[in-house]
């Protein structure tokens, strides 16, 4: 028998236990046991759940439960999950998690004690929700060199992007439906201001590069600035604006970034839309691999926690190979300023406006709009399209790298 114990009875870890227990014969026949749920710790009671009689307040109890072997981590933010997930760890109990912030900034610490603890620390819920992106990245495409990895990484900003476009509503009322809906926070932050995307690709380029990033550290831009009229000239070029996590290896450096890009339509990450993910991988002998679904929600999240723990069920010792990331050091940031794309520069149409436009390096094709005037450049540094922008002599009203 598998004893698990759960920490958060959210969304999350109310999803996860439904799991657990509905399929427990599936889980059984797979496992070759069963597998039972023992504990939840939450700081509510529950006594209407079926589960109410698991709460508990303590997690002392879970810690010094020798039966209890798995814990799934599923309460998010910083403090107490790594707390708590560093002392399940000690006591030698695998760990599985949804929780993209602790994983962002303590995974390198945590994968490091598993291993001298001789248990599991597994997150693959931690950055596609109910996309496998983490398995076939570790497993499936170990024979490749990631080269870069391209992703739709936050259903929140992708809806209100994809409605920003679809009904021509601007930036706050796309934000409110969303909310309305439940697939945005009361406070949005961390959504609408791309950290929550930074952390699931700094955790994608650690598994890809071997160097986990400070999502703090890197370039994050959200969507917050993005207007209708931004969405109209991109649909003009042929293209669509999305939020994109980036990341790609540059010599021996890694560069991450988070930031509306435009992507022309033929582009596999083009059509994902609503609260739909998407993540592109590329690799030296793969070439292009591209995974979509359920970014978040309950149950799609709760069956990439579940998976999780029937792999640490199944094989609960680590891996006997090298940790798969360590924590960056100073020479490992790549210089986002030098990174190299076509931009798409947008200016408030002024006297000679085209004339004006033409101080951009290779721009081909020019689109006047109402009250704006746009163009696409040749690929250069971000540093040398800002100083583009500023010598055209126009107000800018905005400047996007294409993917």
């Amino acid at each position: 028998m598998i004893h698990v114990a759960i920490l958060g009875f959210g969304v999350v870890g109310g999803g996860t236990a439904e799991v657990l227990t509905q399929n427990h014969d599936l889980l059984e026949k797979t496992l070759g046991q069963p597998l039972s749920l023992k504990r939840i710790l939450d700081l509510r009671e529950f006594p209407g759940s079926p589960f109410a009689s698991l709460v508990t307040h303590d997690i002392n109890d879970i810690l010094n439960d020798r039966d209890i072997s798995i814990v799934v981590e599923a309460m998010g933010g910083l403090h107490p999950a790594y707390d708590f997930t560093k002392a399940a760890l000690a006591a030698g109990k695998s760990v599985v998690t949804s929780n993209k912030q602790v994983v962002a900034s303590r995974g390198a610490e945590l994968l490091a004690l598993a291993k001298e603890k001789g248990v599991r620390y597994l997150f693959e819920a931690s950055v596609g929700g109910g996309i496998p992106v983490i398995g076939p990245l570790r497993r499936d495409l170990a024979a490749n060199r990631v080269t870069r990895i391209d992703g739709i990484l936050n259903g929140t900003t992708n809806y209100i992007l994809t409605r920003m476009l679809s009904a021509g509503v601007d930036f706050g009322a796309a934000l409110a439906e969303a909310q309305q809906k439940g697939y945005a926070e009361a406070d949005p932050a961390a959504d609408v201001e791309g950290h929550d995307a930074a952390r699931k690709i700094v955790i994608l380029a650690a598994l890809a590069f071997g160097k986990l990033l400070c999502p703090e550290r890197i370039l994050c831009r959200g969507v917050g600035s993005v207007t209708t009229d931004d969405m109209q000239t991109a649909e003009a070029f042929g293209c669509v604006l999305k939020l994109i996590g980036h990341a790609e290896k540059i010599g021996e450096r890694v560069l991450c970034t988070v930031e509306p890009r435009l992507l022309p339509a033929a582009h596999p990450l083009a059509s994902i839309n609503d609260v739909f993910n998407g993540i592109l991988i590329e690799g030296d002998t793969v070439g292009r691999v591209w995974l979509c679904g359920p970014g978040a929600g309950k149950l799609p999240t709760a069956s990439a926690v579940a998976g999780d723990v029937i792999e640490a069920a199944a094989h609960p010792a680590p891996p006997a190979a090298d940790l798969p990331f360590r924590a960056a050091d100073e020479e490992d940031y790549a210089d986002a300023q030098a990174a190299v794309s076509a931009f798409c520069f947008s200016f408030a149409a002024g006297d000679d406006a085209r004339e004006k436009i033409a101080a951009v390096p290779g721009q081909g094709q020019i689109i006047a709009q109402p009250g704006r005037i746009s163009c696409i450049s040749a690929p250069m540094t971000r540093r040398d399209a800002e100083k583009a922008a500023a010598a055209v002599g126009l107000p800018l009203l905005s400047l996007y790298p294409l993917l």
